[in-house]
């Protein structure tokens, strides 16, 4: 039997950074300033720029334009919405009648909306998605090509394209407002975009499938260089003002009468009821 190389133990790597703190972003040296990527944050930020801008900065290391944050902004008005049947707002729901503090209750929402099919987590696929079927036009693939190489189920259903269709309706209202707020604020669009519009008019014509917003927004992304890495960081909160809202609403109402149910509401289908082993001694 052979034996196996012996694994060089190089540790220098931690080993130079033991014990201590590095960073590029930034920080505070007290009495002189806090610095972000270079700016001073109370001195040239505070009051300066956006929210989304500082997010934009904190998140991917770059200060975009404003009239971009400012469609960033829009898109997190497009997605957060104060409706408690929506999943991750039914969990701040459930913990503003169970009177837990707002940032449990919050954080706990943002952290179920994290989901490959729905919220920011799905992100990841429709940026890949978009940014890999540019890449395979430039070898002379169509529209209808990149889609057949999506996974379905026959030929009869339609392929798990990720960034169009949606479980519950048709077409998505959304992305017509954040059309409009990128005309207004003239943000610009690319190549990903009228691919993603040439995709959307293949798999309308076929199953009747169009564009959501994550597919929309995901190609703005890309036409303005975020990977989607940079994209699924930036939106890691997407959801986090509806959920305040659905919180504070039932926090704010006698504790536990949000969605009270009985037992016979229930249809449990698991096994009967039946007594727990006694405990055997030796």
């Amino acid at each position: 039997m052979l034996s196996q190389p012996k694994r060089e133990n190089n540790t220098s790597f931690w080993n130079e950074r033991r014990g201590r703190m590095f960073s590029r972003k930034g920080g505070w040296i007290i009495g002189e300033a806090v610095y972000n990527h270079g700016y001073s944050m109370l001195d040239e930020l505070a009051g300066h720029v956006s929210f989304f801008q500082v997010l934009s900065l904190n998140t991917v290391g770059r200060l975009v334009e404003r009239r971009f944050a400012d469609w960033l902004e829009a898109l997190f008005i497009c997605l957060s919405w104060p409706d408690s049947r929506v999943w991750c707002n039914q969990t701040g729901s459930l913990a503003g009648t169970m009177q837990v503090s707002p940032v449990a209750g919050v954080c706990a929402g943002i952290l179920s909306s994290d989901s490959r099919m729905y919220g920011p987590g799905c992100m990841t696929a429709a940026c890949d998605f978009i940014i890999n079927a540019l890449r395979q036009t430039g070898c002379g693939s169509s529209a209808e090509e990149i889609v057949g190489l999506c996974s379905m189920a026959s030929p009869d259903t339609p392929p798990k394209v990720a960034g169009y269709a949606r479980p519950v309706a048709t077409g998505d209202e959304r992305i017509d407002a954040m059309v409009r707020v990128g005309e207004m604020l003239g943000v610009t669009t690319g190549k990903h975009l009228v691919l993603a519009g040439e995709i959307e008019k293949f798999m309308k014509a076929r199953w009747g499938e169009t564009m959501n917003l994550a597919g929309y927004s995901a190609a703005v992304f890309a036409d303005h260089g975020f990977s989607s890495q940079e994209t699924y960081r930036l939106l890691s909160c997407w959801v986090n003002s509806g959920i305040h809202a659905c919180y504070a609403e039932a926090a704010d109402q006698p504790p536990e009468s949000f969605f009270p149910l009985h037992c016979e509401d229930i249809d449990y289908q698991g096994k009967a009821a039946r007594p727990v082993p006694a405990c055997e001694r030796s």
